[in-house]
């Protein structure tokens, strides 16, 4: 997982003192909300990159069909207590295949970045009082889970011995602390 420094993003928001123009003149990197995108669409060029912004009360749906033009998808959390960007971020790698990246904003914290990791997110915006270190060490605290994820969605007994050999070291490791 990727944690994105605002300062140097190369994607980027219409807008400007007026707030957002009236017309819209496609070019590389735009992180478009759909209402701009769907006034686009039909003249966007095809081997042009560009970003859908979509609130965590959109349905992944209404972007299906035009996640083919998408080179990045930015899913929402308006609170850290409102997950419905993870379920947006499954549906968009396990039922709609996106191969592209997807990026969580808003009120990202530490505690959320395994789960993050887990449902289909490559890149994270943290808030602004959490460390990329802390967020870089929570992504090591869990090396395997029993239920499945968009990377393997088997869950762990189905899958090859590797993974139960790698959650079996964990829990000897815990066990062993746990007697301390």
């Amino acid at each position: 997982m990727r944690f994105i420094d605002t300062h140097k993003d190369r994607w980027h928001i219409l807008g400007g003192e007026d707030g957002p123009p009236v017309s819209i003149n496609p070019a590389a990197n735009l992180l478009l909300d759909l209402a701009q995108w769907h006034a686009v669409r039909a003249q966007w060029p095809a081997n042009l990159p560009v970003g859908l912004k979509l609130a965590n009360d959109q349905d992944v749906e209404d972007i299906a069909a035009d996640l083919p033009h998408a080179s990045l998808v930015v899913l929402h959390f308006p609170k850290w207590v409102d997950g419905r960007a993870y379920s947006q971020a499954r549906l968009l790698r396990s039922r709609y295949r996106f191969k592209g990246e997807i990026r969580a904003t808003g009120e990202v914290l530490v505690d959320m970045v395994p789960l993050l990791a887990r449902t289909g997110f490559d890149a994270a915006v943290l808030r602004h009082d959490q460390s990329i270190e802390a967020a870089e060490r929570a992504l090591s605290f869990f090396p395997a889970h029993y239920q499945g994820d968009t990377g393997d969605n088997r869950p762990l007994f189905a899958r090859p011995g590797a993974a139960q050999k790698a959650v079996a070291k964990a829990a000897e490791f815990v066990n062993a602390g746990a007697s301390i």
